[in-house]
């Protein structure tokens, strides 16, 4: 499980894609599932890091599942039909 909190750093966000990479590369798991409940206060950069790790993940043929997201996430993902 990856956890994604806030504030997201984009600087931070090339080592999570790395580390979706390197975990299905691995075969240690077929779908990477990031908790995204401390993920306060979404933003275009939330939206940004969460779509990127989904293309990591898709590159594989593998996809990502949010869990916990606040109802705030759910409208913006909703909104972008990132969901």
């Amino acid at each position: 499980m990856l956890d994604v909190r806030s504030p997201i750093d984009r600087a931070a966000v090339p080592a999570l894609c790395e580390r979706v990479r390197v975990l299905l590369a691995a075969g240690v798991v077929e779908m990477i599932t990031c908790e995204v409940g401390g993920l306060t206060g979404p933003d275009a950069g939330a939206l940004d890091a969460l779509a990127r790790l989904q293309l990591t993940a898709r590159r594989q043929g593998r996809s990502i599942r949010l869990r916990h997201p606040g109802p705030e996430l759910r409208d913006l993902l909703g909104l972008t039909g990132l969901c």
